[in-house]
């Protein structure tokens, strides 16, 4: 065993650990966010502007809030769509859930991921045309 009595090649600053490599499969894992940007009432009507994405980890609040509404008595639930950035199939959970029991569902200015998630909706449905841009599921009709 030797020891050695000569100062290190490297000065410690330089020889910290290096961090480790972080692998970066490109998928986005931080949970999308849903915004109730306003929330108004016409009558029984109940009209709502969202912002942001609705995923299945961002849905949970919204559907809260219609679950809430549809027991307070509203019948009428009008979305508005044009800043939705993104949407999967829990929105379209949403819009099959909320016409149960004759309540009325309209969709008003549906952004580009609204229409591309209808679209695809409709063409998975037999009879349907795949090719409308706004065409909707069946119960999300009105």
């Amino acid at each position: 065993m030797s020891t050695s009595s000569t100062a290190p090649i490297l000065p410690a600053s330089l020889t910290a650990p290096a961090l480790p490599a972080v692998h970066d499969s490109g998928a986005d894992t931080a949970p999308g966010v849903i915004v109730v940007d306003s929330c108004t009432t016409l009558g029984t009507t109940l009209v709502i502007r969202l912002v942001g994405e609705i995923d299945c980890y961002s849905v949970a609040p919204l559907r809260a809030l219609l679950a809430s509404a549809a027991a307070d008595g509203y019948t009428g639930l009008v979305l508005d769509t044009a800043r939705v950035a993104f949407c999967d199939s829990s929105f379209l959970a949403v819009l099959d859930w909320w016409p149960r029991r004759g309540r009325r569902l309209s969709l008003a200015n549906r952004s580009r991921a609204v229409r591309r998630l209808l679209t695809a909706a409709a063409a998975d449905v037999p009879g349907r045309p795949a090719t409308r841009a706004d065409a909707l599921p069946a119960a999300a009709t009105s």
